[in-house]
């Protein structure tokens, strides 16, 4: 894979990760106390760093063919899903991202919670804030630098556009001092999900044995045509307008009824209120390691996961009596999931 690609890939990925992570930060510190904020964001470097101490070396011992199809499997994971949402938002069936709302929103919430001090921390709330959202986005972004750069044989190169990409991020932060809008992240998403695709696509095809025309020259080809196909499906979900005939037939939506006196409104009688189930304490945190670690691997759509697999699954197979036109597989599996995943989503 050439470096610069590399670089660039790596950069733009992380570049979302970090301005994620700086607004959260930043609300957390702007209401709740920069000391307590800051004594979040150490701890969650420190459990980054220890991570990557542990994981880095074990990752780098797998054979290549294993590590590019797990690389590969998980990139068009979270690829194709960013894909989708980007497809979905710029066709306008989803609302934009919206730094600022998501800035306030976090404002609000600090606002809203009392102080409480535990051991050398002022502020336990503040300090949590910080702390889990720069562990789930760092978590990201190390995981980002280690796929792309084990796969390359390049960490330090995917390292340094990950550390550029952070600082550039908070630099703007310290400077802006609120949430950073004036990034379009947008778009960055759409690009950044455009190249988790193509890079997913080539790695996920070529750990199964497939045999890309040009070798690595098929990334100049893969990442534009996915782009375009992004594109066209842009266009195909925009909602189509209603013409004037159609909306002088449409029928008048019937009047509400109106309630009885004393009932609900709805004209339905009122349960009584149900009484929340307690959940034992370690319980409830083993299911949400789980959920976090579930979500974090297979994401929103667990169909996309298993469809992923099955054609990687397949790839190989095709690959083992013809590897020059095993690619085409998983090339036709992203053409279809893609636009199946963006249906899904809107029922």
């Amino acid at each position: 894979m050439n470096l610069a690609a590399l670089a660039i890939a790596t950069f733009l990925a992380c570049l979302v990760e970090a301005v994620e992570a700086t607004t959260i930060v930043l609300a957390s510190g702007t209401t709740r106390g920069w000391r307590s904020a800051m004594q979040g964001v150490l701890t969650a470097l420190i459990v980054l760093a220890a991570g990557v101490a542990l994981a880095g070396p074990a990752i780098l011992l797998l054979p290549i063919d294993v590590l590019r199809i797990a690389v590969g499997g998980l990139l068009l994971v979270f690829g194709l899903q960013w894909v989708r949402k980007a497809v979905l938002r710029a066709s306008g069936r989803k609302p934009l991202h919206d730094e600022d709302a998501i800035y306030r929103r976090a404002v609000a919430a600090a606002a809203d919670r009392g102080g409480e001090r535990r051991g050398i921390v002022e502020d336990w709330y503040g300090f949590t804030l910080a702390f889990k959202g720069v562990l789930l986005e760092g978590l990201e972004v190390v995981f980002i630098v280690l796929t792309f750069g084990s796969n390359a044989r390049s960490i330090p190169v995917a390292a340094g556009a990950a550390l550029v990409a952070v600082i550039v991020v908070v630099v703007l932060g310290v400077v802006v001092r609120g949430p950073l809008s004036r990034v379009p992240e947008n778009t960055l998403k759409f690009v950044v999900g455009v190249m988790l695709t193509s890079f997913g696509l080539f790695w996920g095809a070529e750990g199964a044995g497939a045999l890309w025309p040009g070798s690595d020259a098929a990334l100049l080809v893969l990442v534009p045509a996915v782009l375009i196909y992004a594109l066209v499906l842009v266009l195909a979900f925009r909602p189509r307008a209603a013409t004037a005939e159609e909306a002088e037939v449409a029928p008048a939506a019937p009047d509400a009824p109106v309630a009885p006196a004393g009932s609900s409104g709805t004209g339905v009688a009122v349960a009584a209120p149900v009484r929340p189930v307690r959940t034992n304490p370690l319980v409830r945190r083993a299911r949400g390691f789980v959920d976090f670690w579930v979500d974090f691997l297979i994401g929103d759509d667990w169909q996309v996961a298993a469809v992923v697999a099955a054609g990687i699954a397949v790839t190989a197979l095709v690959a083992v009596a013809a590897p020059a036109v095993a690619w085409a597989v998983l090339v036709l599996v992203v053409l279809g999931t893609l636009p199946y995943s963006a249906v899904r989503a809107l029922r």
